[in-house]
């Protein structure tokens, strides 16, 4: 066993050497896993049915919103039939054309499309791919009207921010120092550059970023006109950011918020025009309009709703706004000069406002809107008349009749907290039923009303499928962030506990139907919910999971997150890590729920190895019967994947829960 001294603190970690996927004890580790975790899997008989309803329920397709450049719009739009979206473009006449599809590029569904601009004039698109979930991305240029590829690629890039100067010849973009594998900070080091079309990108210009501190971030966008230049540098993913405003081609950077303990957003308008969506003296946020280097705030704060989104149309003097009041969205429209309201435009219902687009001028703008139970479509809308039709639909539709309410519980320190409850609509048995109670609760992340074929699935079958708004993330706007980040972190898990504790009471649930599920950062959550109450749940899914929080800054982007979680090399914040950290708090003897691991071997951002060694440290000290079991997966990553591997995930989570919720209820009965 490995023992470390952490500021005069012994440190057992016992699974030390299954943090190198690479090693031979390893690899033959996970072997044996597969094979537990297969076994495990042969033996749930409804496994077959999930996964045929969650293929009808992933393969709805979908659209998005149009973003216009000239008179082209630019969107995706993904088929049943197709594992990704596509990036289309429709022409003035109407006549639609596919410009990238990441099927045709790799057949095998390892390919993604991770970020895409098209030029100012509309006839030129850069757009990034990346392999196999690394998140390395490579960047092409291709020609609008012939599809033909006419610069690239250029390597060294992860979801790049690209921002094109009018005429389309060169473009703004960020890149890594290195992607060599042998480099460990190969992820902390980026550079802003500007690109000339046909030119080595070697031989890029190095626009800003020298003497930045490590793992920042950089963002970039340009006025209309060309004659602005917006920089935007994160920590990591701080609750913070500096942005500067400069003159293409001069050098010169102007500090707009500099030093400051918030968030600005820079947006140009049409007439280039800098504004700031920020939350600078504003936790629910603001917009500000940059004049005379100052900041003049034309609409003022919400003291219930998050200012989520704004598009100001400043040829016609007017803004549309999004808010988000307790994690449902709504849209108001307001005059540019004073910011008064003078009309709202009318949603579906209650629900999520995913993107507002708009062209360079006009009334019109574009909306996308999703529920629970409804894909995201797009509606087309005039700001001044408020009618709106509907634009675009995803080609597919459910079938599933479900009713959503919105409660409200109190979290163990008396905080409100709100939580959806998605159930059967035709649910005459008012008897407990099987329940997921889902969380994240972190990085500023606001978990709202939006399609999930998983909780539609789970619905269908006669389950209850529930998601708490927790501390940490962005619902109720930057102190609800900060009350659940860094020394409150406890507070997010308390919130996930007592809403557990609202669905036994109010009889949705028992503590033998009950189960968990998130992921990432709300796989930590899980884990903390596994070691802090075991008797709460009966089952959970921890997928791609932080759980050695004592190490986490030393494998995939942990040091990026030392900004919301805390730093070990310090004695005050290590004390907070390993208050909670999971994999320091199990303890032999306890009987744990079941627990099954998903992780992914592409994942660049949150290393496998904590769901390794959890996963083992939970086999070898459990004293319940209930298995603890790990699912890997190789060539997918993080985040965007195949929508083939996204139904087979999903249905071998739901089938694990389905299961061994069932079996613990008639355990107890």
């Amino acid at each position: 066993m490995t023992v470390d001294e952490i500021h005069g603190e012994p440190i057992d970690d016992p699974f030390r050497r299954l943090e190198n996927a690479e090693d031979p004890e390893t690899e033959a580790w996970s072997v044996e896993q597969d094979a537990r975790f297969a076994a495990a899997r042969d033996g749930w008989a409804d496994r077959g049915e999930w996964s045929a309803g969650l293929e009808k329920l992933f393969r709805v397709g979908s659209v998005s919103t149009p973003w216009w450049r000239g008179d082209r719009a630019f969107s995706t739009r993904r088929d049943p039939g197709q594992d990704h979206a596509v990036l289309l473009v429709t022409e003035p006449s109407g006549e639609e054309r596919v410009l990238v599809d990441p099927g045709a590029v790799d057949p095998t569904g390892k390919t993604v499309l991770d970020a895409w601009s098209p030029s100012k004039e509309g006839d030129l698109l850069a757009y990034a791919l990346s392999e196999s979930g690394t998140e390395w991305a490579t960047i092409r240029v291709l020609d609008v009207t012939t599809g033909d590829i006419v610069d690239g690629p250029i390597g060294r890039t992860r979801h790049p921010s690209i921002a094109w100067l009018p005429g389309g010849r060169s473009f703004y973009y960020p890149r890594y120092l290195t992607t060599d594998e042998s480099d460990e900070e190969r992820w902390l080091r980026q550079r802003l550059y500007r690109h000339e079309l046909g030119h080595d990108p070697e031989s890029d210009e190095l626009v800003f970023g020298d003497g930045l501190p490590r793992a920042t971030n950089l963002g970039v966008s340009t006025s209309d006109d060309g004659r602005w230049l917006t920089v935007s540098a994160f920590r990591g993913t701080d609750a913070r950011n500096d942005v500067w405003l400069g003159v293409p081609g001069d050098g010169m950077m102007t500090p707009v918020s500099l030093g400051e303990d918030a968030i600005s957003q820079p947006y140009f308008d049409s007439r280039g025009d800098l504004w700031l969506l920020t939350n600078l003296d504003a936790p629910r946020w603001r917009l500000c309009r940059w004049v005379d280097g100052e900041r003049r705030e034309v609409l003022p704060e919400d003291p219930e709703a998050v200012l989520v989104d704004a598009e100001v149309l400043a040829d016609e003097g007017l803004i549309v706004a999004v808010r988000s009041r307790h994690a449902v969205s709504e849209v108001s429209v307001h005059d540019l000069d004073e910011g008064r309201e003078v009309r709202r435009l009318d949603l579906p219902g209650p629900g999520t406002v995913t993107t507002l687009t708009r062209r360079r001028t006009g009334t019109e703008v574009w909306v996308g809107w999703t529920d629970f139970t409804t894909p995201a479509y797009v509606l087309h809308a005039d700001v001044v008349t408020g009618r709106s039709e509907v634009y675009a639909r995803p080609p597919g539709a459910p079938d599933t009749a479900v009713t959503t309410r919105q409660v409200v519980y109190r979290s163990y320190d008396g905080t409100p907290v709100h939580m959806f409850v998605i159930s059967p609509a035709d649910a005459e048995d008012p008897a407990p039923r099987p329940t997921i109670l889902y969380g994240y609760g972190g990085f500023n992340i606001s978990i709202t009303p939006g399609y999930s074929a998983s909780i539609q699935a789970w619905v269908a079958r006669g389950g209850v499928y529930a998601v708490a708004n927790l501390r940490g993330g962005s619902e109720e706007g930057e102190e609800w962030h900060r009350a659940g980040m860094r020394e409150h972190k406890q507070n997010v898990f308390d919130d996930f506990a007592a809403a557990s504790d609202w669905l036994v009471d109010q009889g949705v649930t028992t503590r033998e139907q009950l189960g968990i599920r998130g992921g990432s950062n709300g796989g930590l959550l899980v884990g903390a919910a596994v070691t802090q109450h075991p008797s709460k749940w009966s089952a959970a899914v921890c997928s791609a999971p932080l759980l050695d929080m004592l190490r986490y800054e030393r494998f995939g982007l942990g040091e990026y997150w030392n900004g919301e979680y805390g730093t070990v090399a310090d004695p005050d914040e290590f004390r907070w890590l390993r208050a909670y950290s999971p994999y320091h708090h199990v303890r032999p003897g306890t009987a744990y729920p079941a627990v099954l691991f998903t992780v992914f071997e592409g994942d660049t951002r949150v290393d496998t190895m904590h769901a390794r060694k959890m996963c083992a440290l939970l086999q070898r000290d459990t004293a319940g019967p209930a298995p603890i079991l790990i699912r890997r997966e190789v060539g997918v990553g993080h985040s965007t994947r195949a929508v083939s591997r996204d139904v087979e995930l999903a249905a071998d989570e739901l089938s694990f829960l389905s299961n061994y919720l069932r079996a613990a209820d008639r355990a107890s009965a």
